[in-house]
């Protein structure tokens, strides 16, 4: 069994285990039991009624935070002409093409966080989908990163856009932002990511789709979260 620090095993012990606790007692919780010596990020996880051997049930997207994430995202974007400059325009922090794509298989650089394409860029980009993949930055439409629209795109990413998809149990994890968020600004994050994954609910889900919600934050441990969201 893992042994846990002094630090976890006292915030643990604020929780109740079997207790499920309102959302508004979960965003509070979640800060009081932070450990981490940082800014810590908060996350959601839910647990979905899905079959993800079928691929209508494969959930994949981004949506944009109201309150953002408290992150500071380094976007690259990959783009010729105009398009390039748009993305400068943008505020885009890395803007190129081939160049840029050689400087990462070459020189394994990733200092960014986010990279967007124009479809044009994609054949480019294939070579890279073994090293671009597995860190989860591969762009795709899906996720409103392979887009003609950059401008919109880079600005998103910028005002606190966080990706989502489920993993092969059918779990979707999230960030919501940090600790040092007011509490009022996690539960406007919170209620905005679960709502955005009671909207793209695929119609072939029969029975209940959300069969639960937990918060953390990192290193912390988890809080039991009440669905009243699709309520």
């Amino acid at each position: 069994m893992k042994k846990r620090s002094k630090k976890y095993t006292e915030a643990s012990a604020k929780i109740e285990k079997s207790k499920v606790y309102s959302k508004e007692e979960a965003v509070k919780l979640v800060k009081e039991t932070s450990i981490s010596s940082f800014d810590g990020s908060v996350e959601v996880a839910l647990r979905l009624n899905l079959d993800t051997k079928k691929a209508d049930q494969q959930l994949r997207g981004a949506i944009v935070l109201p309150k953002g994430t408290g992150k500071t995202n380094r976007v690259l974007v990959i783009a010729r002409g105009p398009k390039a400059q748009e993305a400068k325009d943008a505020g885009a922090d890395y803007v190129g093409d081939t160049d840029i794509l050689e400087k990462i298989e070459k020189e394994n650089w990733f200092d960014f966080d986010t990279m967007i394409a124009t479809p044009d860029m994609m054949p480019l980009l294939g070579k890279l989908g073994r090293v671009l993949g597995p860190k989860g930055l591969m762009p795709n439409p899906k996720t409103g990163t392979v887009t003609m629209d950059v401008a919109k795109a880079v600005e998103e990413v910028k005002a606190g856009r966080v990706e989502y998809r489920t993993d092969s149990f059918g779990n979707v994890h999230g960030v919501i932002g940090k600790v040092s968020f007011a509490e009022a600004d996690l539960l406007a994050n919170l209620d905005a990511f679960v709502a955005q994954i009671l909207r793209v609910k695929p119609a072939t889900v029969k029975g209940e789709y959300i069969k639960n919600i937990s918060i953390s934050s990192t290193m912390g441990p988890g809080i039991k979260v009440e669905n009243s969201f699709d309520k």
